[in-house]
């Protein structure tokens, strides 16, 4: 089985793929002062949670954003499964030319999701990451990063106005009955949430105007089905896209490799 690990700056995602059916998930929150031996102690708990066993992982992969992690998490992987994680990053088979004036600037997580979501598609795609940041990636018709967004998360957005608002309080992200607020809560609630989905929406038509075509489009991240419920765009989601990429740039190396 591969163990896939994508580490982010708010959630740390970890999936277990046997063959291409991912088996079982875990996301928790990320910590980038974990030491070894607290991996250690977390990836067996998660194990045992759902029954997988130490002896069933061949092989691992990690896509990674911070990189203190990169320090304490794959000596963890050596100790634990007695195995080298391949690691995103130069040098790594991704099978998708990046059209970037600096192909470096990109995020390990960003090409992996552009492989995954061209994969899925086989066509123009975006992918919309709800991350920490959220990113949209394009990809050409055929299979070339072309580029794309980044802006603030809307986690980052909120705790920005709870900062610098003195007034006004952190809120549960949850749709409020009507944009027009009754409360400060719902005010917010209706700012962030609605003001999020129009920003998404409107950042894609952009998008696809200069990209041409009709790009498919797919998000993804933990905040995902939430904002794309109410969005106009956004064709599919899938929280877990970003660990399907892994598998798939795992398969070109082991077969480049071999």
């Amino acid at each position: 089985m591969l163990l896939t690990i994508d580490v982010g700056n708010t959630n740390t995602v970890f999936g277990v793929f046997d063959g291409d059916d991912l088996k079982v998930s875990w996301r928790v929150s990320a910590q980038s002062d974990r030491s070894t031996d607290e991996y250690r102690v977390l990836l067996k708990q998660l194990f045992e949670l759902d029954g997988i066993r130490v002896d069933q992982i061949s092989s691992s992969i990690i896509s990674c954003v911070v990189p203190p992690v990169l320090e304490a998490l794959p000596y963890s992987i050596r100790k634990i499964f007695g195995m080298t994680p391949l690691v995103i990053g130069p040098g790594i088979r991704t099978g998708m030319p990046i059209f970037y004036s600096n192909p470096a600037e990109v995020g390990a997580d960003r090409i992996v999701n552009a492989v995954a979501g061209y994969e899925h598609f086989r066509d123009q795609t975006i992918v919309v990451d709800f991350g920490t940041a959220t990113t949209f990636d394009c990809v050409s018709k055929k299979g070339e990063y072309l580029g794309g967004v980044i802006s603030p998360g809307i986690h980052i957005s909120m705790e920005a106005l709870f900062q610098f608002a003195s007034k006004l309080p952190r809120v549960e992200l949850s749709w409020p009955e009507a944009i027009i607020g009754k409360s400060t809560v719902h005010s917010i609630q209706a700012g962030l949430l609605y003001g999020y989905v129009e920003m998404v929406d409107g950042v894609v038509r952009r998008i696809k105007k200069e990209m041409g075509g009709n790009p498919r489009v797919i998000a993804t991240g933990g905040l995902a089905r939430l904002i794309s419920k109410e969005t106009t765009t956004i064709e599919e989601v899938d929280e877990l896209l970003t660990l399907s990429g892994l598998r798939i740039i795992y398969d070109r190396n082991a077969v480049s490799q071999g």
